[in-house]
């Protein structure tokens, strides 16, 4: 009834819905990880991905360069990595 007296509110919540429905389906993927390992892997591999996204990255670009700068990146550097410091290689 809040909505109907206040126009800021909206009238459902298809918003969050959608946002939250890769991990509601995803909950029965993550039982088949294989291992605690397994799981913990995955875990921060959608970590990264969801990151990229919350920093306007696009996810593929992201994960592709990085991959394949990390075999010479320097370890003291890792951090430049990370969505929120990546910038990527020009030709992109």
């Amino acid at each position: 009834m809040r909505f109907l007296k206040d126009g800021a509110v909206p009238i459902d919540n298809n918003w969050i819905e959608n946002r939250i429905r890769p991990i509601a389906l995803g909950r029965s993927n993550w039982l088949f990880a294989g291992s605690l390992r397994g799981g913990q892997r995955a875990a921060a591999a959608m970590s990264l991905i969801q990151s990229a996204k919350l920093n306007g990255h696009d996810p593929y670009c992201y994960l592709k360069d990085v991959l394949q700068r990390l075999p010479t990146h320097p370890a003291s550097r890792i951090e430049e990595l990370l969505p929120h410091r990546w910038t990527p290689k020009t030709g992109l």
